[in-house]
């Protein structure tokens, strides 16, 4: 008979950002599914109370709490991670995400559009991260994920903003890995492929209307380039992230995964 894996997730403290939709929020109902404290956060109160309250009643896990952040904002991320400290005692678990950059190429994209997608894409992982590091050398353990997308491994198209700060990211999680290894901290890169989230349903509209194809021929053209034939659903990706800081894995970091049902070629 089946025995399912216990994670050892029960009373672990997590944030999660970006969290009140897509990706960040499928990942904090997963957690609160294995009895994990989560601290949510979001530029939208409105969206952030809705999420809180799914995922209690979805789970029966209470302790799920909010608190506004913008991520381009230094204070409101150290701010968030004193909170988080506060609820529950530490910081186990972070997983760093934030919003995708507009879409365009080289040509389209302004000085404001670099400066912008760096501060929200790169630099505030960078604060994030050097904000929970205390907690978690003071604790010698912690588990660190960061959110990106599969162009860390094959460029996207028309997405150049995600392709070079995306890339950053990657670079940022495989030097960490060997300086905080030390303290027995992990840090993994995740990304995905065509999850079928808000973000890949804009990104599908804005390429239709560019090319002139409807929305569901641009959505079939894609699946056909994924082997498995099908854009992949939140709750899959989530449930490589939490696993990736469950006790279950005590041995990868600096890694970077694609969670994309095989559409990237690149090794």
């Amino acid at each position: 008979m089946y025995k399912a894996m216990d994670l050892h997730l029960k009373g672990k403290s997590v944030i999660v950002t970006a969290a009140s939709k897509g990706l960040g929020k499928a990942i904090a109902k997963k957690f609160a599914e294995e009895g994990a404290y989560v601290l949510i956060s979001s530029r939208s109160e409105q969206d952030l109370q809705k999420t809180q309250q799914e995922i209690r009643k979805e789970t029966g896990n209470d302790h799920i709490e909010y608190i506004v952040c913008d991520m381009k904002d230094v204070n409101a991320i150290q701010q968030m991670v004193v909170r988080a400290a506060q609820l529950y005692g530490g910081i186990d678990i972070l997983i760093n995400n934030a919003g995708g950059p507009p879409p365009g190429n080289f040509d389209q994209v302004s000085d404001n559009d670099w400066q912008h997608a760096f501060e929200l894409n790169l630099l505030s992982f960078v604060r994030t991260i050097r904000e929970v590091l205390p907690y978690m050398r003071k604790q010698k353990q912690g588990h660190i994920v960061n959110l990106t997308s599969s162009s860390i491994k094959q460029p996207i198209d028309d997405l150049i903003l995600s392709n070079v700060y995306r890339t950053g990211l990657t670079g940022l999680a495989k030097s960490l890995s060997q300086e905080l290894a030390a303290d027995n901290i992990l840090i993994n890169t995740v990304g995905p492929g065509r999850i079928e989230t808000g973000r890949v349903q804009e990104l599908d509209r804005v390429k239709a209307e560019n090319s002139g194809m409807s929305y569901e021929e641009v959505k079939h053209t894609a699946e056909e380039s994924i082997p498995l034939k099908r854009y992949g659903a939140p709750e899959e990706f989530a449930n490589v992230v939490v696993f990736l800081c469950s006790d279950a894995n005590s041995y990868i970091t600096g890694q970077a995964l694609l969670v994309d049902g095989g559409m990237v070629k690149a090794l």
